[in-house]
């Protein structure tokens, strides 16, 4: 198969030999390999956006406005949410999330963090991954 028409479900090797993000405590770095449009979690590559659970991803999450988040966009993971959530907003931040929303999970007792994808998933990789769920936008 020519180079654009490869099917994208095995990493390549700058990917493998890039290695995941650092570990802690032994623990399995979970994201790693962002770049624009992709992402790899649990060793499995995503080109559309994604919630990371300690328990579960959800693939090609979608939001009522492409750019914006509000409450009714986590919905499905409201309840499982653990006590920190990082938003990635993008590699250039334009999601932005609803004030309102962010004030309605900080009073649910769960911290957020909004930061640019690539800084996302960079703190990501510095907490506790029972402890924390990541909503990334890998585009813009």
């Amino acid at each position: 198969m020519g180079r654009g028409r490869r099917r994208r479900t095995h990493l390549g090797s700058a990917e493998r030999d890039a290695g995941p993000a650092p570990l802690q405590d032994g623990d399995v770095g979970r994201i790693s390999g962002y770049r624009f449009g992709h992402v790899v979690v649990d060793g499995e590559i995503h080109t559309r956006d994604l919630i990371v659970l300690p328990g579960r991803v959800i693939g090609n999450w979608w939001r009522r406005e492409g750019h914006g988040l509000v409450l009714e966009d986590l919905a499905e993971v409201l309840e499982e949410l653990p006590e920190r959530l990082i938003v990635g907003c993008g590699y250039a931040s334009q999601l932005r999330p609803d004030p309102r929303t962010l004030a309605a999970l900080r009073d649910r007792g769960i911290e957020v963090e909004v930061l640019p994808t690539t800084e996302a998933v960079h703190r990501f990789s510095e907490r506790d991954p029972e402890r924390t769920a990541a909503a990334l936008h890998l585009t813009c």
